[in-house]
């Protein structure tokens, strides 16, 4: 063997040692778990279902702190500025690249979806629904389109849980499929947007099924369509945006956790393997179905590259809109 391939050799094996002394190592303080939605929101839930689970196995608490705001920006952008060594983590869901995509044509972005950030795992699937108040007669989204189109006169909101958000681009995409007229109210989450419904306030709104589950079967929303690209068992009679003849609404929902972009791959596959086992055991996962999410724990790659996919589905449809 050359001097130069002796070398070559004793830095790879210096480097795979060092890579295993920093796995081994961390965590040895606590970590930050940011929610960019407020307390009892789907995310919330879902990330601290995690977060307790991953403080009984991991050796150190895992602290949820809610940062809500601009449709989940605020809370992505403190993980994005973050040091890249695994003790600052976000959850976040689909809003994800809608914001960020919204954000980003608005010449306003507050990180760089693309680059800032490091998956680490899906952890459920949670599919999105599209409601309805009571005090709207339209059984589902074709005749909801039909009814606004018969009262051109009158005005209808439908809400969401921010700028950017999943019900911001899907409502929008809605209104020019359909020709019809609403007017958008964001408001910081999907407790307040579920409340403004269930008051009348609002007539139309949407996020992830969890958030209104309850309250659709109960009587008190309605269903007007489910955007996944398949029925959901918990509303086997509630068809797709697809079956209802609006395709461009379709969109599957999850829930996932990102690191810093740069955080050591050792440190990402550690927070990996932990997000999993806590998805697998069995009162996290029992929770997860109550709440009509389905359990996963992906891997690292699973969650860059759905996260990859959806924006090249929303920036073109975004940009074209004008969503911001």
């Amino acid at each position: 063997m050359t001097m130069k391939l002796a070398r070559a050799a004793l830095c790879g094996a210096l480097a795979a040692l060092a890579g295993t002394a920093l796995a081994q190592a961390f965590p040895n303080k606590p970590i930050k778990m940011i929610v960019p939605f407020p307390a009892g929101a789907t995310t919330d839930i879902v990330g601290r279902l995690v977060a307790n689970r991953m403080s009984e196995t991991i050796g150190q608490p895992v602290i949820v702190e809610n940062r809500a705001g601009a449709g989940g920006q605020l809370g992505a952008e403190v993980v994005a500025k973050a040091p890249p060594d695994g003790y600052t983590i976000l959850v976040h869901n689909v809003t994800f690249p809608m914001a960020s995509a919204a954000a980003q044509f608005a010449s306003r972005p507050l990180y760089n979806v693309d680059t800032d950030f490091a998956g680490i795992s899906i952890v459920v699937f949670v599919p999105l629904v599209i409601t309805a108040s009571p005090t709207i007669p339209s059984k589902d989204l074709k005749e909801l389109a039909a009814f606004l189109k018969s009262n051109p006169t009158a005005h209808y909101s439908y809400g969401s849980t921010g700028p950017g958000s999943f019900m911001h681009v899907i409502g929008e995409a809605f209104k020019r499929e359909a020709n019809v007229e609403m007017t958008h109210v964001p408001l910081k989450g999907a407790a307040p947007l579920k409340q403004e419904l269930l008051a009348g306030r609002l007539q139309v709104g949407g996020d992830q099924l969890s958030s209104s589950l309850a309250d659709i079967k109960a009587g008190k929303l309605r269903a007007l369509a489910t955007n996944g690209s398949k029925r959901v068992p918990e509303l086997p009679e509630v068809q797709t945006v697809r079956e209802l003849g609006f395709p461009l609404l379709e969109a599957e929902g999850w829930n996932g956790l990102f690191a810093p972009a740069k955080t050591p791959r050792e440190v990402i596959d550690r927070l990996q393997r932990e997000v999993a086992a806590a998805v697998r055991y069995p009162d996290v996962s029992k929770r997860f179905i109550e709440i009509g999410a389905e359990p996963v724990g992906s891997s690292s790659a699973d969650q860059d590259a759905i996260l990859k996919k959806q924006l090249a589905q929303f920036r073109p449809i975004i940009k074209e809109m004008k969503i911001d």
